[in-house]
């Protein structure tokens, strides 16, 4: 099973496209709608983490490969790290390992606060135009019409997102790469230069880790699908 994490602001639907690629190669994949994990109450990444694993571990399938796009590819992480026999392989998409110094930190727990009262209370068409506009997200348009405007019925809990899973909470993963076993392809965009060069840094600490550079932006699995698929279709099939 190939299981999938969308972004910050995005579904499940969002691996559709993909799905339908995998299925045509007879691969089987399952979409996660994360925000379920949120509808009740705030769960941290660790116990995100845990949560996910033990649906993963009840699901009993034989194989079982994760794929996590940006906020996703963090949460993948944490997978990875809360059980590492649990995964054969992992690929990891416009993720940031984590933020090392503590006013980074700081700075990136108020932004997301923000983001997070936005999400809560702001007209949603308003808040996807202005979440698009960030510099690190250029390069692939919203759909129209956007699907994501059904997602205001999701606003609880991607604010609670915002606020349990900021990248200012969350530790710098790097430093326990070398615990994950399995082989890792992380890919990043030629011109998302920021991620590429986190990639570039932390990869060499995976124990089977390997990087790959696309010619998108942060957005890559939509930017170029097809590029994408192959990228992935190559590691999947590598023994």
């Amino acid at each position: 099973m190939i299981w999938c994490l969308h972004g910050a602001v995005g579904q499940a639907a969002d691996w559709n496209e993909f799905s339908r690629s995998l299925a045509a190669q007879n691969k089987v994949s399952r979409a996660v709608e994360v925000w379920r994990f949120l509808e009740c109450e705030g769960l941290s990444l660790t116990e995100w983490a845990a949560a996910f694993n033990a649906e993963v571990r009840a699901a009993g399938e034989k194989e079982n490969i994760l794929v996590g796009y940006s906020m996703g590819g963090r949460l993948a992480l944490h997978a990875l790290l809360q059980a590492p026999e649990l995964w054969q392989k992992a690929i990891i998409v416009s993720a940031h390992p984590g933020l090392t110094e503590e006013r980074e930190k700081l700075e990136r727990m108020a932004d997301d606060a923000g983001w997070a009262g936005q999400a809560l209370t702001a007209d949603w068409s308003q808040f996807l135009a202005k979440w698009d506009a960030q510099g690190v997200l250029q390069g692939a348009p919203a759909p129209d019409p956007d699907p994501r405007i059904k997602l205001v019925n999701r606003r609880r809990a991607i604010a609670r997102s915002f606020m349990e899973w900021s990248l200012g909470k969350q530790a710098d993963l790097s430093v326990r790469f070398s615990e994950i076993s399995c082989p890792v392809l992380w890919l990043t965009g030629s011109r998302d230069l920021k991620f590429t060069q986190l990639a570039q840094q932390v990869v060499p600490l995976f124990r089977n880790g390997s990087h790959e550079l696309l010619e998108t932006g942060h957005r890559l699995p939509w930017e170029d699908s097809t590029a994408f698929f192959n990228s992935v279709e190559v590691f999947l099939n590598r023994d």
